[in-house]
């Protein structure tokens, strides 16, 4: 008991301690004060989890085709705001794409990057509709625990990164990575529109090996950081290395299954199977593509409920 007495008195004390070296220019920020709020939606997020299932258990799934077609072009206008943001604002402030320094001043560029930062932290806690939307529409098999891992820890993860590094070369990963989400929340949202359309969406499974890339270049451009002193934190340039490592692991696992390793007697990966295809730690894209089959029509357990 004294043991974790002190380990908790050890951790208040280095808490404290790390506050005097993070960024004041954001301290007032919403949600940028304390990191309660950040950890309360988490919570809520896997009380959700939880809880969502077994209240969906013995009701009809519901469509929310409207909602989906809003949602993913809503995230699309995010995405891309943000990712021109960082580009634009990097450009004008002169920076290096190799080693970057976090820029704690008030310039106007500067403040501009920090900003774009806190949106993509922002983004980070919405994409949890991502599961919802699943929940609720009785999609249970694609909440895979690389859909959770991947939302859970990106939302805390990058409150620390908003609270000490919101500039440099973090901006890096975070541009890359709204670029990508413009695809993919594109990709969303046209496979929400209907058969019409997706017919048309065979480019499905290039999300994912883009996303692979992504994680071997953050890897990359973090190593080469390390390799030649650049004078950003180290310890989010280890950080970074570590959370990429996972994800490979885990996009690669999932890439062979739906990709690679295919059933007894199929030629093509079975839609709403293990997972067809995923492009944020989800197979959402292949289950949009059943859903006429799935929720336009009446099926045997009774007619889905409307948004």
């Amino acid at each position: 008991m004294e043991v974790a007495a002190h380990f908790v008195n050890d951790s208040v004390e280095f808490y404290k301690w790390s506050l005097t070296i993070s960024d004041k220019r954001v301290e007032k920020w919403p949600m940028m004060s304390s990191p309660l709020p950040t950890l309360a939606i988490s919570c809520l997020y896997l009380l959700f989890l939880w809880a969502g299932p077994r209240y969906m258990q013995d009701r009809q799934p519901f469509v929310l085709r409207k909602t989906l077609i809003v949602y993913n072009f809503s995230m699309v206008v995010l995405n891309f705001y943000i990712a021109k943001e960082l580009l634009i604002a990097s450009r004008a402030a002169g920076y290096s794409y190799l080693c970057q320094p976090v820029n704690y001043s008030e310039d106007e560029n500067e403040v501009r990057i920090a900003s774009a930062l806190w949106w993509y932290y922002i983004s980070k806690g919405v994409e949890f509709l991502d599961t919802v939307f699943f929940i609720l529409r009785k999609k249970f098999n694609q909440v895979s625990f690389l859909h959770v891992y991947h939302h859970c820890t990106m939302f805390i993860l990058w409150w620390i990164g908003m609270k000490w590094v919101p500039g440099g070369q973090a901006f890096f990963g975070a541009g890359i990575n709204s670029s990508i989400h413009v695809l993919m929340y594109g990709y969303y949202g046209l496979a929400a529109l209907g058969p019409q359309i997706q017919k048309y969406l065979w480019w499905k499974k290039y999300l994912t090996i883009i996303q692979m890339i992504q994680f071997h270049v953050t890897i990359g451009h973090a190593g080469y950081s390390l390799y030649t002193g650049c004078r950003f934190p180290s310890w989010m340039q280890w950080a970074l290395i570590g959370y990429a490592v996972t994800f490979i692991v885990l996009f690669a696992n999932f890439y062979y299954h739906a990709y690679r390793r295919k059933p007894a007697g199929a030629r093509k990966p079975v839609a709403n199977g293990v997972v067809s295809t995923a492009t944020n730690g989800h197979s959402k894209a292949e289950e949009e593509e059943e859903e006429p089959q799935d929720n336009g029509k009446k099926s045997r357990k009774g007619r889905p409920k409307k948004e």
